[in-house]
């Protein structure tokens, strides 16, 4: 089922996620909602406090380079539960957006290269060793668990007018 995304400044976004005990049907389902909503929303992630759940899920479905369509499909998704990065390396500068942050782009300075331990919904530990676009993504998924969103990271003078000009343009909705 599709989901609301919890939009910026939304006090929800500030949550640290709580970790995952039981892999169970109420899991699948969250992860199901999410995927639904991400696909539908047109967002290559999200984490599960962006649907308002403050648990340590998140989901990243990236498109196939050199792929013929868009299609998005759904045995692609990297499903993540209680993620912890054991290794970040290197950097790499990338244009991000956010789901809870619509209509805002930005390059952001992240870690090249990640290794990151996490479960997949049964329970099942795994450990994905990535970099580039990937690495990015996890990064940014991951952040939101731990209570951040992306324009954290800009300098305070990129903040300062972000702030401005989101407020602007939120007031007049």
């Amino acid at each position: 089922m599709v989901k609301d995304i919890v939009i910026y400044p939304d006090k929800r976004l500030k949550l640290i996620s709580k970790e995952v005990t039981e892999f169970n049907e109420e899991l699948h389902e969250l992860l199901e909602d999410m995927y639904d909503t991400m696909v539908t929303k047109k967002g290559v992630g999200l984490a599960a406090i962006q649907i308002g759940v403050p648990k340590r899920v998140l989901i990243i479905n990236l498109p196939k380079e050199n792929s013929e369509d868009d299609e998005i499909k759904k045995e692609d998704t990297l499903e993540i539960i209680n993620p912890v990065f054991i290794e970040k390396n290197g950097s790499w500068k990338n244009q991000e957006g956010c789901l809870s942050i619509p209509g805002f782009y930005e390059d952001i300075e992240r870690a090249k290269h990640v290794i990151l331990e996490y479960y997949d919904r049964y329970g099942k530990k795994h450990i994905i060793d990535t970099d580039e676009f990937l690495a990015v993504a996890l990064q940014h998924e991951h952040d939101h668990l731990e209570g951040k969103v992306f324009i954290e990271k800009l300098s305070i003078l990129k903040r300062k007018k972000f702030e401005k000009d989101w407020k602007k343009k939120h007031k007049s909705k």
